[in-house]
């Protein structure tokens, strides 16, 4: 394998099959050009980059869910992400990580947006989260959490170019529009 980012994009490119260890040549594939193919065992190897969820947490009361992880950041509040799993859906991880760092049972999910996380070369794939539940039992991995008013959400998450936790935030801000306690608060 060899990290390939000739199109700006860090990705794991093999050069030899993981499944029987010859070398890969190269094969058009309809619109995919010089896709990895292995001639033994008549198959392609795309690049591989990692999937994660992020998922914007909020209750009934106005109140959205906002995480202090100070490996991630020590300026800004975090929403709840972490990496999909292998055999594990989107949706299914989001419950996850959810209930894993926040002890906090979901609802309902609703997928929001998709978006390249160029900082770490990967998927990040977004959800609104509601839940009922509001007592929290963190896991290690976050060092605080609380319930803040979502009005104060686009001031307290990422400010920098590309953040998803921004974009999620800004589109959750849309969706409530300038009554906070719209359909999202009374589900």
């Amino acid at each position: 394998m060899s990290n390939d980012n000739s199109d700006g994009a860090a990705k794991l490119r093999f050069r030899f099959c993981p499944d029987c260890g010859a070398r890969l040549t190269s094969r058009d594939l309809g619109d995919d050009l010089g896709v990895p193919w292995c001639d033994s065992c008549g198959r392609p190897w795309f690049p591989l980059f990692p999937s994660a969820i992020i998922a914007l947490v909020y209750n009934d009361r106005g109140e959205v869910l906002l995480l202090r992880q100070n490996y991630i950041s020590t300026e800004f509040h975090n929403l709840v992400s972490g990496y999909i799993t292998p055999g594990e859906s989107a949706e299914q991880c989001a419950r996850r990580e959810i209930l894993e760092e926040t002890g906090l049972q979901v609802d309902s999910l609703s997928l929001q947006l998709t978006s390249w996380f160029a900082k770490k070369n990967m998927l990040m794939i977004g959800f609104f989260a509601h839940t009922t539940d509001r007592n929290l039992s963190l896991s290690q991995e976050v060092d605080s959490a609380g319930w803040h008013p979502a009005s104060e959400i686009l001031s307290l998450v990422s400010t920098r170019p590309g953040s998803v936790s921004r974009l999620l935030a800004e589109k959750f801000m849309e969706a409530c529009g300038s009554d906070l306690h719209s359909a999202y608060f009374n589900s």
